[in-house]
């Protein structure tokens, strides 16, 4: 019986001998494609191959291909375990052609795989195609021999496939395979195209893209059509162990051993085992996204793995498991996937670290939540409510992670039911939220059409890494997203030049900023970008004369500024390999800005860097400046630059071809970004602060040059203003605020003891206003008080005083009014309730409070109105009290 590690390499070796290139897995983070949350098909890493965005040097790849489908539009989260094929994590297994060949080589490799690779039974295999494709439908009965009625014509919404509204797309054809009738379901008419049985499995769908629709829904014959295939892994996998379920494959049952170990329980393949299959699922999404640098949050993708990861908790404790677990199964997940995937066995400990902390983050916030919906069920009781409402429940379901059929049991055990209706309002006024939040997408959006606008015209040629000025020719202009001739003074204007040397923002390195210049012409260029086709656009205006179509202009960057952004950008790969030195190699870089007065650096570590930890870096980091290391950039090969260690970025897609950066033999990096050419240029570094960003997600913003000069004699500055206020050296400053302090302490030691004094000399004089109000004592008077504490500090002197009675205490701060009401505890029984009293007589002066029984305070906003709120204090009391029994 052939493994499911078996099934994936006989697959890639088959299409390597039919001359495709074997092209590795790409992270499931999509590179620059904000349209996507996770990579979720085959295709994603060649989308802008099929676009004519990206051209890559092989015309047909194969790949074995990571995918998560779980939040944004394909969402198998709550799917997963009660069927035998969804999945969170799966692997796609396909094959392409960048127009080299299509249908009938699609089709031939396809059956040949089947049929003669791993062996399928040919009488057992049908096809589905598009309604009206009937070349398709010929090939089939012409290569595979199969018969008319094994190939069935199905509409767009089976057998239609398409990248978006618009763009490419085309028909597709599907391979299944007939399980028998023994899988067959309850309908009159089991039949393919019918019904959607276990009886009929996909294995395959073949996608023929062969057509451009356009904004009106116009289908083009494209010039180049192309081959996209894909074949989930598992599902194959569990047709040839023959097997009922994706769950009972070699690539997912010894996960549901384990699990079976840790609880002491076994797992049942029915609806018993749902536990067993989610814990399982999601052990193996969780360990493959934290390895491709997603960290648990609140937003985006982290939320997502949140989500998967505190699902898999909450079954665990079903099953038992009241400890974190989920960080124990990621060695199992790397055993049984971390040959083809060599990551999970790279960064195992670190995942395992990240998964841990989140589910101890969790089991806090669980019990938290468990309190929280305790409090929400009083809360519904005391109101006489007959629900929990649906924001009540989507507080739960988004805060603390309770799923929505977790509250409704709990609120079944109350005799309360959940309101739907409300709960999926509130999920979707989140969405709405969401779908608000679009500058990104906005910004891709853009990019396509600005592509679109440029087709046909070559890439510019960058000469930014070599000097900062160059002759360049117009190749376009573009206005409001449309092409023109030319630009006048005052107009803002997109500008296409056949070479460049201005940087285009990318590898979290801003654009440059200068001007383009001719006779008569000025144009200030304030941002640079670059298409994903290689294309740099100069964004700016024309502030003289007129640019058109086929000038040359001569394109001057501002060198100041490509200086202090190159300084910043070598600070940043020296910190990345001092931080990988001070805390461990398990750092790296999540992101980065660099800016010509800063730079931003995100790395994955657990804690707050100490102070000592803070001091190492930085010494490091100064140690290599200071030593003026030479800084040399070169091409290589990818294996190449992988062979030398060179330090590649989280979801960061490189091509064959790879520039890698050197600083001495202490920094080896893949980047594209502006350098210095010795790290002496640098001159300074220093971090200015430290913070979290997430969790297990750190922030170092630091300067440099010119920007370290600047930081230190503001502190400067800083520091002899206040020697010069304390009348010290600046050397004895720290001493000197130290005496000061503790001096001060002393002070108010005396004052506090002094101030206790004199309260109760107060409070003899206050106790001489006491009335009777039907023989019990009240005080209602204002008094000067410091704050809100110092006034309930006298109300309990007087009130200790008192012995028996009722303390009603105003006094004015300002613009503000404050009162506490004290009720002793012999009286709680005549109907004098402390925080009513209070309540009554904050109202007075248009303020509002409350508290318990024998204590509340309160506060007003009309200090003129004070001693008629005391006198009202008076009034309300008599009117409350209960006659003794």
């Amino acid at each position: 019986m052939l493994s499911g590690n078996e099934v994936r390499q006989m697959f890639l070796n088959y299409f390597a001998s039919k001359g495709h290139t074997v092209v590795p897995s790409s992270s499931l983070v999509p590179h620059n494609d904000p349209t996507l949350l996770f990579t979720n098909a085959g295709m994603n890493q060649f989308k802008n191959v099929f676009l004519g965005l990206d051209q890559r040097p092989y015309r047909r790849a194969v790949t074995a291909q990571k995918c998560v489908r779980a939040g944004g539009k394909h969402n198998d989260l709550e799917t997963v375990g009660r069927t035998a094929r969804h999945h969170t994590f799966f692997e796609m297994l396909g094959n392409f052609s960048f127009g080299e060949y299509f249908k009938q080589e699609a089709i031939t490799y396809a059956w040949e795989f089947l049929t003669e690779i791993v062996k399928l039974p040919k009488e057992k295999l049908w096809a589905t195609v598009y309604l009206d494709d009937d070349e398709a439908f010929d090939l089939w009965q012409k290569i595979a021999g199969l018969p008319p009625e094994r190939i069935i014509r199905l509409g767009e919404k089976d057998n239609f496939w398409s990248m978006g509204e618009t763009g490419p797309c085309g028909p597709c054809s599907e391979i299944i395979i007939d399980r028998g009738e023994a899988y067959r379901c309850a309908a009159p008419q089991c039949a393919l195209g019918v019904c959607d049985c276990d009886r009929w499995l996909e294995l395959w769908n073949l996608v023929f893209m062969q057509y451009n629709r356009d904004d009106n829904g116009v289908l083009t014959p494209l010039p180049r059509p192309s081959i996209d295939t894909g074949m989930g892994l598992e599902r194959i996998t569990s047709v040839l162990q023959e097997v009922n379920s994706n769950y009972d494959t070699d690539l997912l049952r010894r996960l549901i051993s384990f699990v079976e170990e840790m609880t002491g329980q076994v797992y049942y393949s029915d609806r018993r085992g749902f536990p067993f299959r989610v814990i399982a699922d999601h052990s193996r999404s969780c360990s493959f996204l934290i390895s491709d640098g997603v960290l648990p949050s609140n937003e985006g993708r982290g939320y997502v793995l949140r989500r998967i990861l505190r699902r898999a908790v909450r079954f665990g404790k079903a099953l038992g498991l009241n400890e974190p677990f989920l960080y124990r199964m990621v060695p199992v997940v790397g055993e049984l996937m971390g040959e083809a995937y060599p990551e999970l066995l790279e960064k195992q400990e670190y995942v395992q670290k990240v998964m841990r902390m989140e589910e101890e983050r969790f089991h806090e916030t669980l019990h938290d939540g468990i309190r929280v919906v305790g409090d929400i069920i009083k809360k519904v009781k005391e109101e006489k409510r007959p629900e929990i409402s649906g924001a009540e429940a989507f507080l739960l379901y988004d805060t603390f992670g309770f799923p929505l059929d977790l509250t409704e049991d709990i609120a079944e055990e109350n005799g309360l039911r959940v309101d739907r209706i409300g709960f999926e309002q509130a999920m979707e006024a989140q969405r709405e939220r969401a779908r608000s939040a679009r500058k990104e997408q906005q910004a891709w959006e853009q990019t396509i059409n600005l592509t679109a606008v440029l087709e046909g015209l070559p890439a510019t040629t960058f000469k930014g890494w070599e000097t900062t000025q160059a002759e360049a020719q117009v190749l376009a202009l573009i206005i409001d997203g449309r092409r023109v001739p030319e630009a006048s003074v005052g107009e803002e204007v997109i500008v296409l030049l056949n070479q460049t040397p201005y940087y285009g923002d990318s590898g979290g390195q801003v654009g440059d900023q200068g001007s383009l210049l001719a006779d008569g012409l000025r144009l200030r260029v304030e941002d640079t970008s670059r298409l994903p086709d290689g294309k740099f656009l100069h964004r700016g205006l024309v502030e003289l004369g007129m640019i058109k179509e086929g000038d040359t202009v001569f394109a001057q960057v501002d060198e100041g500024r490509r200086r202090s952004i190159a300084r910043n950008h070598s600070a940043t790969h020296l910190l990345h390999r001092a931080l990988k030195e001070v805390l461990g190699g398990h750092v790296n870089q999540a992101g980065s800005l660099v800016e010509p007065g800063r730079l931003r650096f995100d790395f994955s570590h657990f804690s707050a860097l100490s102070p000592e930890e803070i001091k190492a870096v930085e010494e490091k980091v100064n140690q290599q400046i200071w030593q003026d290391l030479p800084v040399e950039a070169f091409e290589s090969s990818l294996e190449e630059a992988r062979e030398m260690g060179a330090t590649a970025l989280f979801g960061e897609k490189y091509g064959e071809r790879v520039r890698i950066v050197r600083m001495g033999d202490y920094s080896l990096e893949l980047c594209g970004g502006t350098h210095v050419l010795h790290t002496g240029t640098i001159g300074l570094f220093k971090i200015i602060s430290e913070a979290a960003v997430g969790a297990g997600l750190r922030r170092i913003e630091a300067v440099t040059g010119a920007g370290a000069y600047q930081y230190f004699n503001e502190r400067l500055d800083v520091l002899q203003n206040a020697a010069a206020v304390i009348k010290a050296p600046p050397v004895e400053v720290a001493r000197r605020v130290e005496a000061l302090q503790q001096a001060l302490r002393e002070r108010e030691k005396e004052i506090g003891v002094l101030q206790g004094r004199l309260a109760h000399y107060e409070v003899e004089q206050l106790l001489e206003r006491v009335q009777e109000v039907q023989k019990i004592k009240v005080l209602a008077t204002a008094v000067g008080s410091g704050d809100a504490e110092s006034l309930r500090e006298m109300a309990d002197l007087i009130r200790d005083k008192l012995g028996s009675g009722v303390v009603i205490l105003g006094s004015a701060w300002g613009e503000r009014v404050g009162f506490v009401a004290m009720v002793t505890k012999d009286l709680l029984g005549r109907g004098l309730p402390a925080g009513k009293i209070v309540k009554e007589v904050a109202s007075i002066t248009g303020g509002g409070g409350g508290g318990r029984p024998d204590m509340a305070q309160a506060g007003g906003k009309d200090p003129s109105r004070l001693n008629e709120a005391l006198e009202h204090g008076i009034k309300v009391v008599k009117q409350m009290i209960k006659p003794l029994n």
